[in-house]
């Protein structure tokens, strides 16, 4: 390997991560601009322009994240990726108007580490429209609204997503009205189904004995790291909770040696 090939390499593994980590915090402008320049170096990057396809349709851009998208799946055609996107896409249509701001507000990535006891996740049941579905990401922000007896999942707008399970959703229910305190973000989502992890982030004194998620053998606790779930939908949420990232093994098709994606292993798929 010459020089300047590992040169080349190495450039294009340190701005991969640090448009994985914009990602992660929600720039999305800055991510569009630092994954334009990747493409400018490295035309035939089929994740810089998934990563880009992801900002757009955060920044409600659904045109150029199509041809985002579009561009992905023509360097490969079967990355998966690409293809649900796209999907995703036909079904929102691309007349939603262009913003510099995202919509949706991201979970800071330690939420999607799951603890025994602590966290888990949850398929909604008398979900919301399949309209309002596709528009939730892996790794938006939820709000958890009691209601009764029952607990509902709603965006950070207002907007109603779904319930948590019946016994679930009472147990959480109590735990609220003793004091205890919880911050949730979507894992899945598509147009039948959505998932989402649910944390406790207090615990009111009255409450000591009582566990948010009981009944859980270690063995079906299943891990979410932050990466699966912030890359731009790098993850297939097929393998996350619902049946993915925020979250993806890197089930995307690559030729490129494991190497170069080392980095970006596990922000498992959202859509």
């Amino acid at each position: 390997m010459t020089y300047q090939e590992n040169t080349s390499g190495k450039l294009k593994r340190q701005t991969s991560r640090q448009a994985i980590m914009l990602a992660m915090e929600g720039r999305w402008q800055e991510s569009v601009e630092i994954n334009k320049n990747i493409i400018e170096h490295f035309p035939n990057d089929v994740d810089a322009h998934n990563r880009l396809g992801k900002a757009y349709m955060e920044l409600n851009d659904y045109a150029k994240a199509k041809e985002a998208y579009g561009k992905a799946l023509q360097l490969d055609q079967y990355n998966t990726i690409a293809k649900k996107n796209l999907q995703r896409l036909s079904h929102l249509g691309s007349n939603a108007p262009a913003s510099k701001e995202s919509n949706s507000e991201k979970a800071e990535p330690h939420l999607f580490i799951e603890e025994i006891g602590k966290a888990g996740v949850v398929n909604l049941y008398q979900i919301a429209s399949p309209a309002m579905l596709l528009k939730m990401l892996a790794g938006d922000k939820v709000m958890l609204k009691p209601q009764g007896s029952s607990l509902a999942v709603e965006t950070v707008h207002g907007d109603y997503l779904g319930l948590v399970p019946a016994k679930q959703g009472l147990r959480l229910v109590k735990l609220i009205e003793g004091g205890n305190e919880y911050t949730a973000a979507v894992v899945s989502s598509d147009e039948k189904s959505i998932s989402v992890i649910i944390r406790e982030t207090y615990q009111d004194p009255s409450q000591i004995d009582q566990v948010s998620f009981a009944g859980r053998k270690l063995e079906e606790i299943q891990p979410y790291t932050s990466d699966r779930i912030f890359r731009p939908e790098y993850e297939e949420e097929e393998e996350t909770g619902e049946a993915p990232a925020f979250v993806e093994e890197s089930t995307e098709a690559s030729e490129a040696p494991a190497d170069e994606h080392e980095e970006e292993k596990e922000w498992e798929q959202e859509s």
